[in-house]
């Protein structure tokens, strides 16, 4: 054998060896990195965030492994929650050969893009809901700071104290303010760790012992608690638990603010007997220019007012209402209740005073109710008579007094009550009475029931027609073109008497209409319904 043939030969065989043994180890060393085929299916997947590739990987699940550790890398440098953009999208292809990259390099280029998406950091936050009204704060002391802001504008002495508890009312998790004073709250501790389990006569006997009260005349004055005795929330407090934005959460001082201070809210006023404009707006505080311009239905500060009629006024308000009471001593001088004497025989609008009153004199503990800086109710506890109150004692009639309607429909007023420039030769300078312009023919009707006193010819009315109403009021119809009643005949409300025209001293075709009190002409338009 030739001796370089072998040597030869064997070197071959090193490098063979060497060269197998690197693409096992190269193998080995990629294979992690390396897909299978797979005939019919995706073996690789390319992945998007934001639009942007971050890697590749063998399988969807690599895919969604990888997002979760991101979310995680990115949560993990907050507290609280965070607000960023994240589209994943996952595109899948077949290839015979490729390389992936690890889930972890995947999830560490995932969190770059995350992180120049995030848009704000979701502080945990109160949500406190007041009616219509909503505020929110930052933690849950800062809520009970607020609430106890609220009472201690009237709990001056720090009786009271707020605790949250959870609404009965609600199937989810709100919460809801309970006010109960310091000594409710120890007596009801001390009740239950010393207290005893009681039934049957025993447990009915407490009970009543509890419930009695000493009768109000076996008390003197000094027997009672003066001062604030209950207080809690006037509206509806909702609190619940949520993630917002910084800019979303009030800072506390501006929430009290907002909360506890007063607003102008919008009401109805109920104008009730005896009102004026001026004294509704000085009860309110405002000027009687303001009501005007609250209300279409007031024309100036002369516009007559009803009882029961319906007003918009202005009443300063808390978003956040307290209601209270509180037991009060004070000596005061008091008006009895104004009695009264019906006469069958008068009408409504007539009365008399028999007797004029005399203040009285007394020593009062009450209980006074307040929503806020108004009084709601007052319940007199204990009450003792220095000197009696006389009463004021008035006659007053109880027949309702007729009613005056338009006489006629449609019309156009041409001529108002008072003065005026003289229309005509022969005419007055000073009307009696009210014009409407409207074509000779129609119908003219008996403004009220009553009885014809005149009905003819009247001068310068032209034909005419004079009624006496029940309650001595008269109304006079002029310038008509034929009359349709006569004298001493009775007529009801709304009944056809006459024809308007244009007879008498007149410049045109119109009804003259006149309503005259006690014998004088008054304005008719302030006594028409």
């Amino acid at each position: 054998m030739n001796f370089r043939n072998t040597v030869f030969r064997n070197k071959i065989r090193i490098w063979f060896l060497h060269s197998t043994l690197m693409v096992i180890f190269l193998w080995i060393l990629l294979m992690p990195s390396m897909v299978k085929y797979q005939r019919g299916g995706n073996n690789i997947f390319t992945i998007l965030m934001n639009g942007q590739p971050v890697g590749t990987v063998a399988s969807k699940d690599d895919a969604y492994d990888a997002y979760r550790r991101a979310r995680r890398a990115i949560a993990s440098k907050s507290d609280e929650l965070t607000l960023a953009t994240s589209d994943l999208a996952i595109e899948g292809s077949n290839v015979l050969f490729g390389t992936v990259d690890s889930t972890q390099e995947v999830a560490d280029n995932m969190t770059e893009v995350l992180k120049g998406s995030v848009k704000s950091t979701l502080n945990r936050a109160y949500s406190i809901k007041i009616n219509e009204f909503s505020v929110n704060l930052a933690d849950i002391s800062e809520v009970m700071q607020l609430l106890e802001t609220a009472l201690s504008n009237y709990d001056t002495d720090d009786e009271y104290d707020v605790d949250l508890v959870l609404d009965p009312t609600r199937e989810v998790n709100v919460l809801t303010p309970v006010v109960l004073s310091k000594e409710e709250v120890e007596k009801k501790e001390e009740d239950e760790r010393t207290a005893l389990p009681e039934a049957g006569v025993s447990q009915m006997l407490t009970q009543t012992v509890k419930e009695a009260a000493p009768i109000a005349y076996d008390k003197d004055f000094s027997d009672y608690d003066l001062g604030l005795m209950s207080i809690d929330f006037g509206d509806k407090v909702e609190i619940v638990e949520s993630y917002l934005p910084d800019f979303e959460i009030t800072d506390l001082g501006t929430a009290v603010d907002d909360v506890t201070k007063d607003k102008e809210t919008n009401q109805i006023y109920e104008v009730q007997a005896g009102d004026t404009l001026s004294t509704i707006a000085a009860k309110y505080d405002l000027t009687v220019a303001d009501l005007i311009a609250m209300n279409e239905s007031l024309e100036d500060e002369f516009t007559r007012i009803r009882t029961q009629d319906e007003l918009i006024v202005t009443v300063p308000e808390p978003e956040l209402s307290v209601v209270y009471t509180v037991q009060e001593y004070y000596e005061e001088d008091y008006e009895a209740e104004v009695q009264y004497v019906d006469n069958d025989s008068w009408y409504t609008t007539q009365s008399k005073v028999i007797q004029e009153p005399s203040a009285g004199h007394r020593k009062v503990v009450a209980q006074i109710t307040y929503t806020d800086k108004s009084e709601t109710s007052r319940e007199i506890e204990k009450e003792e008579i220095t000197y009696k109150a006389v009463p004021k004692i008035v006659e007053r009639g109880t027949i309702v007094p007729p009613t005056y309607i338009k006489p006629i429909s449609g019309g156009r007023l041409t001529s108002g009550f008072g003065k005026r420039n003289r229309p005509t030769k022969g005419a007055s300078s000073y009307h009696k009475g009210v014009d409407w312009a409207t074509p000779v023919g129609t119908a003219v009707l008996a403004s009220s029931s009553g009885t014809v006193t005149r009905a003819g010819w009247g001068s310068g009315y032209g034909y005419c027609v004079y009624i006496k109403h029940p309650d001595g009021r008269e109304t006079r119809y002029g310038h008509l073109s034929k009359v349709l009643v006569t004298v001493g005949q009775s007529v009801s409300q709304g009944q056809k008497i006459a024809l308007s025209g244009n007879t008498g001293v007149s410049t045109g075709p119109h009804l003259h209409f006149e309503i005259l009190v006690n014998g004088s002409q008054v304005n008719p338009l302030n006594y028409l319904n």
